[in-house]
């Protein structure tokens, strides 16, 4: 098991993605502590964790919020990988997008991520761990109508380079993981709610399906673990091809 005896913090772990690599971290001999806005969805992910034959434990925050972050990390006294999953997504253009709503994406998505990575430090230098920043190919090409959330994830990839060079010396290795369209709760909201065409969305990867959560899973635990101990300060992309074209 490539995570054996490891202690992981999974943020936005109540669903989609971040459910998933609760899930596969644990199957890989992993603690988790999942962390979500809500209990009862860290709930479900605790119990496939446990499912797994791991230690989960879980806490409902918001990662913007500077005082929950710091009391969460108070009470921790190990971490070797820290996952910061939390996102939220925004479907207009730059003059569509309410100036609240830009704010609660960078919140979420900037902050959050800020947030995490300050307080896990410290553990992570002592145990010479690993951060995962959940990005975004849209942090990588412009995507229509994310004006937002692709200003939101290009900063998260470019704070993860600063992170790995700042963080090299002292055995913590930084990466971002870019998840192409990937098939969940939010991708059927899309659909169900806004409209969007799932067979667009598919097409516009050349594998011509959306990914799944358990590859995305499998690409944040590659990055986890000792198997990438040479990578740091990359993106990992894993969007069937449609950073390609």
């Amino acid at each position: 098991m490539r995570l054996a005896g490891k202690h992981a913090l999974i943020t936005g772990a109540g669903s989609g993605i971040g459910r998933a690599i609760a899930e596969r971290f644990a199957r890989e001999g992993a603690s988790v502590l999942a962390v979500g806005r809500t209990q009862a969805t860290l709930d479900e992910t605790a119990e496939l964790v446990r499912a797994a034959g791991r230690d989960a434990t879980t806490a409902a925050l918001d990662v913007a919020d500077a005082d929950a972050v710091g009391a969460l990390f108070a009470g921790l006294d190990r971490l070797d990988v820290l996952v910061n999953g939390a996102g939220i997504v925004d479907t207009h253009t730059v003059e569509g997008v309410e100036i609240e709503r830009w704010d609660e994406v960078f919140a979420t998505n900037v902050r959050g991520t800020f947030l995490m990575c300050k307080h896990a430090l410290p553990l992570l230098r002592e145990a010479q761990g690993a951060i995962v920043n959940v990005a975004s190919v849209a942090g990588l090409v412009g995507v229509p109508n994310r004006a937002a959330y692709c200003a939101s994830k290009g900063a998260v990839i470019a704070f993860t380079r600063a992170m790995a060079i700042d963080h090299v010396r002292e055995g913590v290795r930084v990466n971002a993981l870019c998840p192409g369209t990937t098939q969940t709760p939010w991708i059927e909201r899309l659909v169900d709610e806004q409209g969007e065409k799932l067979e667009h969305l598919e097409a516009r990867q050349p594998l011509g399906r959306l990914g799944t959560a358990e590859e995305m899973a499998d690409g944040a635990l590659y990055l986890a673990s000792a198997e990438s101990s040479f990578v740091t300060g990359t993106e990992l992309v894993v969007d069937g091809g449609m950073t390609a074209r």
